[in-house]
């Protein structure tokens, strides 16, 4: 029996990246996968998304586990269009036991207008509220929420800096955001015991961090930096001297909080982050 054996878990983002990890991860400890993802671009984000190829690719790497998945083109910014996902995924599945909150965009650089911002947030907040909207109805009581935020939420971002343009901006107040969030409504479902908890990754090796817009980011004294010129510096956002994490250390993350052994664990905010908190915030906050 796996860890998570035949419960059910709608995740969005799932095509590639951390959410793909998630749904392998979890499908490999006896999950079934309700997979969602949009499987286009967004004209403000400087670096293609995810495309049905990869939503694909995501729908056989769980089925070689032996488990069911549904998979739909669906945008988080379209509450209807993740209902109707999750109805789809339930109807097939015939349950619900957790949601996993992914999908986000990082609309990173300078010249951009302020749709940026207003991308950022629609995608990296309200959808992450769309998400859990769609799936509540469909949950039970001891069920499992979790939204992905980012260390950017609670130090001082660097995707603050004007020169990351609007979506910058956009980027980290919509990441404090999901954590005021989940503090809230993991207080609402206490009743239900419904847990509720963000997950806050430090830089993780996908394609939003391997992109011209990050290199740039991190390296704003180059004018056409390239990965091994960004290289060096992505240490900086952690505490143990390493650039980034992988998507399977957050998809273990999520597994520990989809599954029971996490059952009195809620309201968190919880850091994988190797130490990039703690080198920003050295002392406890004192009251």
């Amino acid at each position: 029996m796996g860890r998570v054996q035949d419960k059910a878990v709608f995740i969005t983002g799932a095509a590639r990246g951390q959410g793909r990890a998630q749904a392998v991860r979890l499908a490999a400890e006896g999950a079934d996968i309700i997979a969602v993802d949009l499987c286009a671009d967004i004209a403000t984000n400087g670096y293609p998304l995810a495309t049905e190829e990869d939503l694909e690719e995501t729908v056989r790497e769980v089925e070689k586990l032996g488990r069911r998945i549904v998979a739909r083109k669906a945008d988080v910014r379209d509450p209807a269009a993740l209902k109707a996902a999750v109805a789809d995924g339930v109807a097939e599945l015939g349950r619900l036991d957790a949601v996993v909150a992914q999908a986000g965009i990082c609309p990173l650089g300078p010249g951009r207008t302020a749709q940026a911002f207003l991308d950022a947030v629609t995608v990296d907040f309200h959808g992450v509220v769309h998400a859990v909207d769609a799936a509540l109805p469909h949950l039970p009581d001891g069920a499992s929420i979790v939204a992905t935020g980012s260390i950017a939420a609670l130090i001082p971002a660097t995707t603050d800096n004007p020169a990351n343009g609007p979506g910058g901006l956009g980027y980290s107040f919509a990441k404090r955001q999901v954590a005021a969030f989940v503090h809230d409504l993991a207080t609402v479902l206490a009743s239900r015991r419904i847990r509720v908890n963000a997950l806050h990754p430090t830089n993780v090796n996908t394609d939003m961090l391997n992109s011209d817009l990050m290199y740039r980011s991190f390296r704003p004294d180059l004018e056409n930096p390239g990965r091994e010129d960004a290289l060096p510096s992505f240490p900086a956002t952690t505490g143990f001297g390493i650039p980034y994490v992988e998507p399977e250390d957050i998809a273990d993350t999520v597994l520990f909080l989809v599954s029971d052994e996490s059952r009195y664990v809620t309201g968190m905010q919880l850091r994988v982050d190797a130490g990039g908190y703690v080198k920003r915030r050295p002392q406890l906050p004192t009251f």
